[in-house]
């Protein structure tokens, strides 16, 4: 399955876009609304993009009243994307989207690197959520805060059905003229083809970890990427940074990817799933 990272893709005003794709992952949605990080909030590097977007969004009442009816529309399952400063934000907002059917799963961002992290830990977090919704929980994790693994486990233990890996990186980019912080924030999250191979190590060890559902993401800008992923691990692959460069990225990838994998040998994709296991795989 194919998904969009969450924040790199406004369905609303490209819902061509996002029927391009097999789900669609929301902006992250708080219990109030939040006016985001003082610009500057964006700034391209060589390496990928830094954000500071802050979390920006309506809150969960004008979401539930406003944007979900218009996402309903898509056709699409919709993956909420889910936020707080605390366990109760986020099982406020999983009890609030647990009766509407066009929910089909929530990804809970535990790992915002532009925002002050939650009080509790990403397994307090997903167990308050796991208490107040019966639908799928993805615990999306970064492999810059602590070791990702131990933090995966302990996610799985408190009850999430997949995990989303990984999440951005904190960077910094300094105006080439004055030599002061670009971002409004100084510091933010990286995104691009920097993230690659740290997406990469973050599922295949957390793969090897837990066994869970993994959506990789992280530096995707080819079908040759989107393998690499699948093969460390990922069930699921998901497009961020180059969608706002190559907004038909979508059909581009899946080709590549279908030529990557039958180049290789591959009678399909889900031949190479794991494959980088198969040590591993092996013994079981």
């Amino acid at each position: 399955m194919m998904l969009n990272a969450s924040g790199c893709l406004d369905a609303l005003t490209a819902p061509e876009v996002a029927r391009s794709l097999d789900a669609f992952v929301t902006k992250t949605v708080t219990p109030l609304q939040r006016g985001g990080n003082a610009p500057v909030r964006i700034v391209e590097t060589d390496v990928g993009m830094l954000n500071s977007i802050g979390l920006a969004n309506p809150g969960i009442d004008r979401f539930l009243a406003e944007a979900l009816p218009r996402l309903r529309s898509l056709e699409l399952p919709i993956w909420v994307s889910v936020g707080g400063f605390c366990a109760d934000d986020y099982a406020e907002i999983c009890s609030r989207l647990d009766d509407y059917e066009v929910v089909s799963a929530v990804e809970l961002n535990v790992s915002c690197p532009n925002v002050e992290s939650p009080t509790e830990s990403a397994a307090q977090i997903v167990a308050s959520s796991r208490l107040a919704t019966r639908k799928p929980l993805w615990a999306k994790l970064s492999a810059a805060a602590g070791d990702v693994v131990e933090v995966a486990r302990a996610a799985q233990e408190a009850g999430a059905d997949g995990l989303s890996l990984i999440n951005t990186v904190r960077g910094l980019a300094l105006d080439d003229r004055t030599l002061l912080p670009a971002l409004g924030t100084a510091v933010g999250g990286l995104s691009g083809p920097a993230l690659k191979p740290i997406a990469l190590a973050a599922v295949f060890d957390c793969f090897r970890a837990t066994r869970l559902p993994i959506v990789g993401m992280g530096g995707v800008q080819t079908g040759g990427d989107a393998l690499d992923l699948i093969a460390a691990g990922a069930q699921h692959v998901a497009l961020g940074t180059v969608l706002f460069a190559d907004p038909g990225a979508s059909a581009r990838v899946r080709a590549e990817l279908e030529h990557e994998s039958s180049a290789r040998g591959f009678a399909s994709v889900d031949d190479a799933y794991a494959i980088a296991h198969s040590d591993l795989l092996s013994k079981v």
